[in-house]
């Protein structure tokens, strides 16, 4: 047995470590015609089967292969088959004692997630039925043709941005209509009729319901709003810059739908804008004189809210600065109104691609938000462009376990969009302090990824202070009441980021549970 590998003897010592016995006779027959039909294909499946059914024998119930007429000498000849028929030549003790071992110890371990992800995290494609049920409701409730409906000048026109269009459209506790309207004196509600149509109306924790109708905490919650993001890294016009080869275009404040966990909440204002022709020269000038801009990010709002005339010429303007080689498009409307990713739309991107590189980013923060008619969107884009690119917020009650984040990740990356970012939910705005997840929970769920789901499912966790800065556990060098010390990567600056707070992170009744009888 000298040729053989330590794997495969370990097998053999295993198996005749048993003894002698009387098997039934049909078991006796089975084992035979299996050795004889592993002897006669060029097969390794038949040659594993039955090493793993002596296995089971040997170790349950000390039997040797003897008691089956197979001696070694006739083992050891079908296990050097084995690593002949095989192309890497992997033994069979390795794949019977080692690799199918490994297999089934790692699915043991996902198993809990394989049983509960479709239950927890359905995605919008495994719900379609309902939501096509949905959809004929919030038609008629809102007096929609299904041609209107199906266009993205209808989804506009009919967007959900008053309490009133809300009660006909969704089902919900008095007293949460009643919050809804104390808010909306103060901030914006808008939902198109195709978002609204992805809330499954008998649940208090849908994750939809809980990203686009905002509930009391929105301005009960207490605590100094920070100024708007990036006042004070704004060097030019509509223009931010965090970083010397990035910087972000802020093309508009409008959105198809407004999130309740929106980091420019401030920003957003009364009363939505696209802006002067001279504000976009401006900025763009900014970027043509500082040879340093490498990628501009084009946001607002959603970039793609922009007429396409409009994005047109920004990227037509950008194309012609030699030292902008990357350009990215910011936007949520392919799962809010997926309606308006329209051939002429499709055609820019294609046309700019293929000058220089163009990124889709998008924001997806749950698996359902993914339907069909969102992923055909995404493949749509995902043919014109460089890549797709989604950065999901950690959200309570939306994202926040193992099973929801690993579907979100695995059912995105079917839908032709690749996870890059989860962010923390923004500590700036006390309005949405109650979204906001602990930053241990969110290191639990990322690094449990690893191992378990695709790499390239993997998306990195981040925290906006003053840049993006990875949550791993190396740049959380410390902590200091309820602030988490984070240090910067690329200057070593040490800065403080609030946690969430732990006891309203853990309290059970927020959001739209609170209204549960």
């Amino acid at each position: 047995m000298d040729f053989l590998d330590n794997y495969t003897r370990e097998l053999f010592e295993i198996l005749f470590k048993g003894e002698k016995r009387e098997v039934p006779r049909t078991v006796r027959e089975e084992i035979v015609e299996q050795y004889t039909i592993a002897s006669s294909k060029e097969l390794t499946a038949p040659i594993v089967c039955l090493f793993k059914r002596l296995l089971d024998f040997a170790k349950k119930d000390n039997i040797s292969p003897i008691s089956f007429g197979l001696d070694k000498e006739k083992l050891i000849d079908l296990a050097n088959k084995h690593a002949q028929i095989d192309e890497h030549h992997v033994t069979v003790g390795g794949r019977v004692l080692r690799a199918l071992d490994i297999v089934n110890k790692a699915n043991s371990r996902i198993n809990p997630y394989m049983e509960k992800k479709d239950l927890v995290a359905p995605s919008g494609i495994e719900l379609w039925e309902r939501i096509l049920e949905n959809k004929e409701r919030i038609k008629r409730a809102l007096n929609i043709t299904e041609d209107e409906y199906n266009t993205y000048r209808g989804q506009i026109k009919n967007v959900i941005q008053d309490v009133d269009t809300l009660a006909r459209t969704l089902k919900l506790p008095q007293k949460a209509f009643e919050d809804i309207k104390r808010v909306t004196k103060k901030y914006r509600m808008r939902l198109t009729p195709y978002y609204a149509s992805l809330i499954m109306p008998d649940r208090l924790d849908d994750p939809v319901l809980i990203q686009c109708v905002p509930t009391g905490e929105m301005v009960d919650n207490v605590g100094i709003e920070i100024p708007p993001v990036a006042a004070d890294h704004s060097p030019a016009r509509l223009i931010d810059q965090f970083y010397p080869r990035v910087l972000t275009i802020k093309s508009t404040n409008m959105c198809a739908m407004y999130c309740t966990h929106c980091l420019r909440i401030a920003h957003i204002g009364k009363k939505d804008r696209i802006y002067k022709k001279e504000a976009y020269e401006e900025a763009i000038d900014y970027i043509r004189k500082n040879e340093y801009i490498r990628d501009v990010l084009i946001t607002g709002g959603d970039a793609f809210i922009l007429p396409n005339k409009l994005i047109k010429w920004i990227l037509e303007e950008l194309d012609k600065i030699d030292h902008v080689t990357m350009k990215r498009l910011g936007t949520r409307i392919p799962v809010t109104t997926p309606q308006r990713i329209d051939n002429e739309l499709l055609d820019i991107l294609d046309e700019s691609n293929d000058k220089k590189p163009v990124r889709v980013v998008t924001q997806i923060n749950t698996p359902q938000e993914i339907t069909p008619v969102s992923k055909k969107a995404f493949k749509n884009i995902s043919k014109r462009v460089m890549a797709v690119l989604n950065q999901a917020v950690l959200l309570k009650g939306v994202n926040d376990s193992k099973e929801k984040m690993w579907k979100l990740c695995e059912v995105i990356q079917e839908a032709y969009v690749r996870p890059y970012y989860i962010f923390n939910c923004s500590y700036r705005n006390p309005q949405f302090a109650h979204l906001r997840v602990p930053i241990e929970v969110g290191q639990e769920i990322v690094e449990s990824m690893y191992g378990n789901i695709s790499g390239d499912a993997i998306p990195r966790y981040i925290a906006t202070a003053g840049g993006k800065i990875p949550l791993h556990r190396t740049n959380v060098v410390g902590k200091q009441d309820n602030n988490i010390i984070l240090k910067k990567p690329w200057s070593n600056e040490e800065v403080k980021y609030p946690d969430a707070d732990p006891e309203q992170y853990n309290n059970a009744r927020f959001s739209f549970f609170k209204y549960k009888e």
